[in-house]
C-alpha cells in the first residue's frame, strides 16, 4: 500500500489542528510559563481532545521551537530567549512589509471586507482595555493579514515569527506603555490594504515591526 492509498482519520486530524491552535496560544500568551513542564494527560483533558492528537499537537510545536523534549526528562516550554529579539526583528522587518503589500495588490474582496471590518473593531480599543486581551486582538490582526496575502509559506513563516515575538511582548506586557495605541497603529495599516495601497501597507508595516522593537528595547 502507497501512502496515498493509506486511510486518512480526518477526525484525528482536526483534532491535532484544534489542539495545536489551543496549546499554542497558551504557549504563545504564556499561559503556560517557559519551562513549566508539557503535560499530555492534563491538557488533553482540558482541551477536551484526545491523548494522540495533544501528541501530534506537541510534536508540531516542537518544531516551531515553543517547547523542547528532553530525553528521560519529558517536554517544557521553551525560554524566551531575549537575544532572540534581533535575530527575529531582522526577518520580520523583510517579510512582514512583504505580506503587506501583497495581501494590498491580491487581497480578495472578501479578504477586505473581513480586514475593513476588523479594521474599525480595533479603532474601538480604549487605553484601559486589558492589555492581555488587546494582546489577543493583536495577534488576531497579524494573522488575518498574513492570510489575505494569498501566500500560505510566507503566512506559515510569519504565524511561527510572530509567535515567538508576542511571547517576547508578553514578558514586558505590565510595563509597556501604550499597548492599545500600538495596536490601534493597524488601522491605518489595514485602511491602506484595504485601498490597495502596497507602499503605504509596506511602510507601516515596517513602522510596526520598527516599534515593537524599539519599545521592547527601551526596558532592557
Amino acid at each position: 500500500m502507497t501512502l496515498a492509498d493509506q486511510p486518512v482519520d480526518v477526525g484525528a486530524e482536526r483534532g491535532a489542528d484544534r489542539a495545536y491552535e489551543l496549546i499554542r496560544e497558551r504557549l504563545v500568551m504564556l499561559d503556560i510559563r517557559p519551562g513549566e513542564p508539557i503535560n499530555d494527560d492534563r491538557l488533553a483533558a482540558e482541551l477536551g481532545v484526545g491523548r494522540t492528537p495533544v501528541r501530534e499537537a506537541v510534536k508540531q510545536l516542537e518544531r516551531d521551537r515553543l517547547v523542547v523534549a528532553y530525553p528521560r526528562r519529558g517536554t517544557f516550554a521553551t525560554a524566551v530567549d531575549m537575544t532572540d529579539l534581533a535575530d527575529i526583528s531582522e526577518i520580520r522587518k523583510q517579510l512582514e512589509p512583504t505580506a503587506a503589500a501583497r495581501a494590498a495588490r491580491t487581497a480578495s474582496t472578501g479578504a477586505r471586507v473581513r480586514l475593513e471590518a476588523l479594521a474599525r473593531s480595533i479603532a474601538d480599543i480604549g487605553d484601559g482595555d486589558d492589555p492581555r486581551e488587546v494582546l489577543r486582538r493583536d495577534v488576531h490582526v497579524h494573522r488575518e493579514i498574513y492570510r489575505a496575502s494569498g501566500n500560505p509559506h510566507l503566512e506559515r513563516i510569519l504565524i511561527t515569527l510572530d509567535g515567538h515575538a508576542t511571547r517576547i511582548w508578553c514578558l514586558f506586557l505590565d510595563r509597556l506603555p501604550n499597548v492599545a495605541h500600538h495596536v490601534r497603529e493597524h488601522v491605518a495599516l489595514l485602511d491602506a490594504i484595504v485601498a490597495g495601497d502596497e507602499t503605504a501597507a509596506a511602510d507601516l508595516t515596517l513602522a510596526h515591526v520598527a516599534g515593537f522593537e524599539a519599545a521592547v528595547r527601551a526596558l532592557l
